[in-house]
């Protein structure tokens, strides 16, 4: 019996592994976005904590070195927020840009994978047919011979 061989295996395979990549690149992303949420998540609490200290500094005795200490904090730290969710966004945009280079990569496998299915199934009907051929040859060879025989 014939075996199946797609002519294109070896661009479904590079496509496949091109996919593979992608993933691995998009997991990289998401997992640096995720890191940066978190040092924003960070700063955020440190910032409620000196906040929180400058409400207790300004209900307490008034010592303006502490209190301006502190109310620099706070704006040191609402000046890291707003960087820190500048490289969000920015990560953001690497994620999204890795998730459509892995959509494509998604996609491109795809249509390999469906040439291979398509071409799997021409093959299966060229086979068929031709076991066909080779029983309708068989029959009316055995057909022939039992009508010579009887003769």
């Amino acid at each position: 019996m014939a075996k199946f061989i797609f002519k294109l295996e070896s661009i479904l395979s590079i496509k496949t592994k091109l996919e593979d990549q992608a993933k691995a690149e998009y997991g990289i992303e998401v997992m640096k976005l995720r890191e940066e949420e978190h040092k924003l998540s960070l700063l955020e609490r440190r910032k409620h904590g000196f906040e929180q200290q400058l409400f207790e500094a300004l209900n307490d005795r008034l010592v303006v070195l502490v209190i301006k200490r502190l109310e620099d904090s706070v704006e040191n730290l609402k000046y890291n927020i707003k960087l820190q969710i500048a490289v969000i966004k920015r990560q953001e945009e690497m994620v999204a840009r890795a998730r459509e280079k892995l959509d494509n990569a998604m996609k491109e496998r795809k249509i390999y994978e469906k040439l291979k299915e398509k071409a799997f199934e021409e093959f299966k009907a060229e086979v068929n047919a031709q076991e066909q051929k080779e029983i309708d040859q068989l029959v009316s060879f055995r057909f022939r011979s039992a009508g010579e025989s009887e003769d």
